[in-house]
């Protein structure tokens, strides 16, 4: 890994490996839902928490202010509008998120898809060009497709996590297992960091703040979650109390004393 790389990665990734990432790409998949109709507000509230990083489409990079936070500028998109939303495209080169100012740039691959073989032909040539500029590559592998029985089954969840590894990732981002176990497995096959998507809006902040601890306890590296955060009651203290889980070793039920915070 050359210098460039890693010097960025250590925006991205703390002192102790690890990561609280909050992906906003959603306005191009869902338009401006709950959370995210005001970015710069929104960002201000996740900067207050003390996140570590934020994910963002090309065009919003370029308007909000973002401080010291990590940027990792997103290069796919699909919106649920369209009859094929598991076909992402690529709409941002490697190129134009270093002229932005991005630390890492970001992909998504529905592994099963039909289209998968065009999402891993564009992940390759991707993953080249970051190697080229020395900018990390966090790859965003879900399960996704007419074979695919359950998203969080261990062995495709595995699966998907070494390909994205196997073909230049430097993070991987995909789902959670549902158990400290089996999700130990993902983390075990896959030779670069694992992080956590959020997955859809969860009924519970115990719930939420249970598979974070969980996935950290089986050697995960972090957490990239969006809705759970920017649509909560208090963005600022759902930062916080990740942080403390991700960074700091706390319990669930220490987390949930800072949420407490707001009431």
């Amino acid at each position: 890994m050359n210098q460039g790389k890693k010097r960025r990665l250590k925006r991205i990734l703390q002192k102790d490996n690890r990561t609280v990432i909050v992906p906003m790409d959603h306005g191009v998949s869902m338009g401006p839902i709950k959370g995210i109709t005001n970015m710069q507000n929104i960002v201000d509230q996740l900067l207050k928490g003390g996140v570590d990083a934020v994910v963002l489409n090309k065009g919003i990079a370029k308007r909000v202010d973002i401080d010291n936070a990590g940027l990792i500028v997103h290069l796919s998109a699909i919106s649920t509008l369209t009859p094929n939303a598991n076909n992402k495209v690529q709409v941002c080169t490697v190129q134009e998120a270093i002229r932005i100012g991005a630390d890492a740039v970001s992909v998504h691959i529905n592994v099963g898809a039909p289209e998968e073989d065009k999402m891993l032909e564009k992940l390759g040539k991707v993953a080249d060009k970051c190697d080229i500029h020395g900018i990390p590559l966090l790859a965003m592998m879900y399960p996704r497709g007419p074979k695919i029985q359950s998203e969080h089954a261990v062995e495709v969840v595995a699966h998907a996590a070494r390909l994205g590894a196997e073909l230049g990732a430097d993070i991987i981002k995909t789902n959670y297992t549902g158990d400290t176990e089996t999700f130990k497995t993902v983390v075990e096959g896959c030779p670069v960091p694992v992080i956590i998507a959020g997955g859809p809006k969860c009924k519970t902040e115990q719930e939420i703040l249970q598979t974070a601890y969980e996935s950290i306890k089986a050697g995960g590296s972090g957490l990239s979650i969006g809705r759970n955060v920017f649509q909560h009651a208090n963005p600022t203290l759902m930062v916080k109390a990740m942080s403390e889980i991700v960074h700091k070793g706390v319990s669930v039920e220490q987390a949930l004393k800072i949420l407490g915070e707001s009431r």
